[in-house]
């Protein structure tokens, strides 16, 4: 068996589309990044030395990887690492593996906070995991006060070294059951990307969802128990004028703007994402109301 670079490109591409159904564009990706995390050199260097070969301990280590998504392990947990909103983000089972979906609630988050905060702006993140929403606002805006919380001691240790690795230690992180933690803390806006997928539903037993944790996926018989409690329930932690934004399923958003009509919300919209799925919903709590 060759293990030059440009033949393990060739050959282990065609056995990723079989295995796992890649497209041929995905599938060489993949080998690629696995041959980068392997030899630690970049893309440029692939390209330009195609023909350099394995040294035996280098085999073994990238063998092992393969055989690692050949049986269908996520990309990400392999090489430990995804990238989110321009930034890399450390993974592991403990965690969701940041989608680029995920990024419109970022966006719009960014697009419903003042230009700039004069009396530090104070945001909530719900159910972090990771911490890529929370880390990539206060990345993008350091001037705002973001609190991160989840259930998940595991999740809360790998959203604690990206917040070192991204120089982000000012953001707070919490161990809280959603808002069990936080008192009667009060926030301009909260974010959540919580699990909204029915118990039942056929795709929890599919491609990279089999490895992620069930319980930042699941969420009830129509896996709409969360972001019903998430609507109820932050109200009395949003100031007036405060905005409530969640990520939902592809098809719950007339659900989750009914749940926010009745919750009192005002400013009620739900926003699409690239594949034109409307991705995340929300609404702003009117001056007066608790």
């Amino acid at each position: 068996m060759a293990y030059r670079i440009q033949s393990l490109l060739t050959q282990d591409k065609s056995a990723l589309e079989s295995a796992l159904a890649l497209d041929g564009t995905t599938a060489r990706l993949e080998v690629r990044m696995l041959l980068q995390q392997v030899l630690q050199v970049s893309h440029a260097f692939l390209i330009a030395h195609p023909d350099t070969e394995l040294n035996a301990e280098q085999r073994a280590v990238y063998t092992a990887l393969l055989e690692r998504r050949l049986a269908g392990e996520p990309l990400a947990y392999i090489l430990g690492k995804r990238e989110f909103f321009g930034l890399n983000f450390i993974v592991s089972p403990a965690t969701l593996i940041p989608r680029p979906d995920t990024e419109l609630l970022v966006t719009e988050a960014l697009q419903r906070l003042p230009a700039q905060s004069t009396a530090q702006t104070q945001v909530l993140d719900l159910g972090t995991g990771s911490g890529a929403i929370a880390l990539s606002l206060a990345h993008t805006r350091p001037d705002l006060a973001v609190t991160a919380v989840d259930a998940s001691p595991a999740a809360l240790e790998i959203a604690k070294e990206n917040a070192a690795r991204l120089h982000c230690n000012h953001v707070r992180l919490l161990q809280s059951d959603w808002f069990s933690a936080l008192n009667h803390a009060q926030f301009d806006l909260i974010v959540s990307n919580p699990p909204y997928i029915a118990e039942a539903d056929a795709h929890l037993q599919q491609g990279d969802l089999r490895f992620e944790p069930r319980s930042a996926l699941a969420a009830g018989e129509d896996g709409m128990d969360d972001l019903r409690h998430l609507i109820a329930n932050a109200r009395t932690h949003l100031r007036p004028g405060g905005w409530l934004l969640l990520e939902h399923g592809y098809d719950q958003a007339p659900r989750v703007r009914e749940l926010l009509a009745k919750a009192g919300y005002t400013d009620i919209y739900s926003a699409r994402d690239l594949s034109g799925i409307e991705r995340v919903s929300g609404g702003r709590l009117l001056a007066g109301k608790v």
